[in-house]
């Protein structure tokens, strides 16, 4: 197996998101089209630039185009989203939302999720918040941290403590 190849678990989870036409017999070369896809984002080489072991490169780019104007493409990461999160395999640690270095295009407002997406979401928050509760945080010398106060009155409060 090369390295640009799925394994069979990881194409047993994506084959179900992918339409077959109305019309046409099933496409036998699927998964070899979909890999060419992935090898096409992954070396981002031109679509004619494509191993013939994928199949021929206008058939894979018609592919593409017709899973992209499905929104095929969307709900796949939705779908795998929501099965590690059944599986309790997030990790919101690596989530990051910063306005000064993510930004979002005005089109992003608005997103509709399926409720068994969002469930799923929700249940992974709860499952890491109650994780970090859980944990006894330390500081650099292997102490328990201190609370601090913060705010408005903070720096009063320590001016005060300091006067003293």
């Amino acid at each position: 197996m090369t390295r640009r190849q799925l394994t069979d678990e990881q194409w047993k989870l994506i084959a179900p998101f992918l339409p077959i036409g109305e019309y046409g017999p099933y496409p036998e070369r699927l998964r070899d089209q979909f890999e060419g896809v992935i090898w096409r984002f992954r070396t981002g080489a031109q679509w004619r630039e494509m191993p013939c072991e994928f199949g021929s490169w206008p058939t894979v780019y018609g592919r593409f185009r017709v899973w992209r104007n499905a929104g095929v493409f969307t709900a796949l990461l939705e779908g795998l989203i929501a099965e590690a999160a059944r599986q309790g395999k997030t990790d919101l640690s690596l989530v990051s939302v910063d306005s000064t270095t993510v930004r979002a295009h005005h089109n992003a407002a608005g997103l509709i999720v399926g409720k068994d997406v969002m469930e799923a979401l929700e249940e992974a928050v709860e499952q890491e918040e109650a994780r970090q509760k859980g944990a006894v945080r330390r500081n650099r010398t292997g102490g328990r941290q201190e609370t601090s106060l913060s705010g408005p009155n903070a720096d009063a409060s320590a001016a005060d403590a300091g006067s003293g």
